[in-house]
């Protein structure tokens, strides 16, 4: 039996980080693809990491190609092909060149790998996946993006760090755009089983909230060059080893809502069952009025950058 074949396109930071973790946690046989100014670029990180399996204990086959024809059979395609964010920048700066980029890597998923899951990465996260799913025209549940798995993460770890205690503890719930509009729940947030709203005081946590939205902006500016990698790739990942393996695990994503949510058609936060169909069933809470609202404008966000975009489309 062959093992799941993952193919990362874009072999920068975070698509090299996505492989490097895919390779140790032997998910699978792994293609990273990029078309860098240094044509060997990816052969050469790709070799690098495959010389880590005799230390790691792996035997997951890395490549490194140019040439999408060596992403046929993939099981699963990660894009994290694009710019990455500058001091300054917001991600909706990077939609005109980044949607370019993204859509004519869709246009190859399409051609080489047709029956592929795909998951973008690439920011702005929402629109990105809109471009993606567009381009392809793959079944919806096949296309999604990560950012709630990143988003949570930083959340949890904030909340680890204000009490103390093991980030393994902490259970939570986002919604909403990838962005200083996403829409995290303190209502749905426990630390082994207790409400977080027992355990910090309401503006610390509120303090939390703002902190976890403007997460990725932290890290750029503590950087002042490129913008954070380790933690978006191992969020990708979990993704992709829930789908693989068919855990079925709730994990937040950008995935198509339609009635869902009375969202009306748009790729958004929401938590979702990952398993080998890709997003099999998309989990709808109640919710407050306020926890509708904010999730109302966040939708409303992404759908004014995606009208924002093909209206400079057309305009072009």
């Amino acid at each position: 039996m062959s093992r799941p074949k993952i193919s990362i396109i874009g072999a920068g930071h975070v698509g090299g980080a996505c492989a490097q973790f895919a390779a140790t946690k032997e998910l699978g046989d792994v293609v990273l693809l990029d078309i860098p100014a240094t044509k060997d670029m990816p052969k050469g990180k790709a070799l690098d990491l495959l010389q880590c399996g005799p230390i790691e204990g792996f035997d997951s086959w890395v490549t490194g190609t140019t040439d999408y024809q060596d992403i046929s059979g993939s099981d699963i395609v990660v894009v994290t092909a694009g710019l990455p964010r500058k001091p300054g920048m917001s991600r909706d700066d990077l939609i005109q060149t980044n949607a370019a980029i993204v859509r004519d890597v869709s246009l190859q998923i399409k051609k080489y790998a047709p029956d592929a899951i795909v998951i973008i990465v690439s920011n702005p996260l929402d629109v990105m996946v809109h471009v993606a799913a567009q381009a392809t025209g793959f079944p919806k549940r096949r296309v999604m993006g990560q950012a709630g798995a990143l988003d949570s993460a930083r959340y949890k770890t904030f909340i680890a760090q204000e009490l103390n205690v093991s980030m393994k503890d902490i259970s939570c719930l986002l919604l909403g755009g990838h962005g200083d509009l996403m829409v995290p729940l303190p209502r749905l947030t426990s630390v082994g089983g207790v409400p977080v709203t027992e355990l910090v005081a309401e503006d610390r946590l509120e303090e939390i909230v703002e902190r976890t939205k403007k997460g990725g902006g932290e890290i750029v500016a503590l950087l002042e060059k490129g913008s954070a990698y380790q933690a978006p790739a191992s969020g990708t990942i979990a993704m992709v080893e829930s789908i693989l393996k068919d855990q079925k695990r709730i994990i937040p994503t950008a995935a198509y809502c339609d009635s869902e949510y009375g969202v009306g058609g748009a790729y958004v936060g929401v938590p979702a069952i990952l398993g080998a169909k890709g997003v099999e069933k998309i989990v709808e809470v109640e919710l407050t009025e306020e926890e509708k609202d904010a999730f109302a404008a966040s939708c409303d966000a992404v759908k004014g950058l995606i009208g924002f975009l093909y209206k400079e489309e057309v305009v072009a």
